[in-house]
């Protein structure tokens, strides 16, 4: 640990605090783990083509909502030391001694068995399959990574892009080219959202020694270029599959439009690369993916 960097002081009060039910909720990240369930419900509509129940998709979304639960849970596990170094993380449970490793690790271990037990009865052994290689890929492959280099964020793609295919798997039990296409969209968006978020917080990462951003630091218009050289796949990721007779042309224009929007943003942060800048990709990265894909879903239903 880098005794240089200035930590949050633990307080006894702190530290003898009892954990409520809000601080394991924190663990697990609602707000993020209710966006990835979101986008892998919408993968299971997208696939429906028989009737299916309200019920059913309530108990897939709260399944999903454990397994990223879990995973987000293990990531704080594993970062602990590290998020007191920050402060962005540094009032969360672990850090500020709120709730224990050990506790944390047990509801971990609950809220996966839960969910992949689910997973594995009312819909099928290969939706659980796919969940528990994308919670071990981001629990334990992308978050040490973090703190070697911007090879976290190519790992950290993959668990990051296969909500919408387990979505699909769930209703279907197979894998087909339409489902490795919603994973394709999610996967290269991957890029876009974290590296704009990750030039905004490249001050805060660097505390916790996390190297993230495609280039060394500090991020310039070389940085913005090698993620422009992403951002631009998402065009011909939404004329394709209308070619393909998987997608009407109102979501296909939806979806083009929407990465033209991205793209000349982030030119604009090739032109200016600061992070006011940045802020604006981030902010739009992150209306694009629930736009499309509710698109997406319309255009199929």
């Amino acid at each position: 640990m880098n005794s240089s960097v200035e930590q949050p002081i633990m307080t006894p009060a702190s530290k003898s605090s009892k954990a409520s039910w809000l601080d394991y909720l924190a663990l697990t990240k609602l707000r993020l783990s209710s966006l990835v369930g979101f986008s892998a419900v919408l993968g299971y509509l997208m696939a429906a083509t028989r009737p299916y129940s309200i019920a059913q998709i309530l108990l897939f979304a709260v399944s999903g909502l454990l397994i990223t639960g879990a995973a987000n849970a293990v990531n704080q596990v594993l970062e602990v030391e590290f998020d007191r170094m920050m402060k962005r993380t540094g009032s969360r449970p672990l850090p500020t001694g709120r709730i224990s490793k050990e506790r944390a690790i047990v509801f971990v271990a609950v809220l996966l068995f839960i969910g992949l037990f689910v997973q594995t009865l009312w819909f099928n052994p290969l939706t659980a399959g796919i969940s528990f290689v994308s919670f071990l890929l981001y629990g334990f492959v992308y978050t040490p990574l973090k703190r070697v280099g911007s090879i976290a964020v190519y790992v950290g793609a993959i668990p990051g892009g296969l909500p919408p295919l387990i979505g699909w798997v769930a209703f279907t039990g197979t894998m087909s080219t339409e489902a490795f296409w919603l994973f394709a969209v999610q996967f290269i968006w991957q890029f876009t959202h974290f590296w704009a978020v990750a030039w905004v917080l490249d001050d805060d990462y660097a505390k916790a020694g996390f190297k993230l951003l495609p280039l060394k630091r500090p991020a310039t218009a070389k940085t913005a270029l090698v993620i422009l050289s992403f951002t631009v796949w998402l065009i011909p990721l939404g004329v394709m599959p209308f070619f393909w007779g998987y997608i009407g042309m109102v979501s296909s224009i939806v979806s083009v439009l929407a990465a033209v929007l991205l793209v000349w943003l982030n030119i604009g942060l090739v032109r200016n690369p600061d992070i006011a800048t940045a802020k604006r990709l981030m902010f739009a990265a992150f209306a694009y993916l629930p736009i499309v894909q509710i698109a997406f879903v319309l255009d199929r239903v």
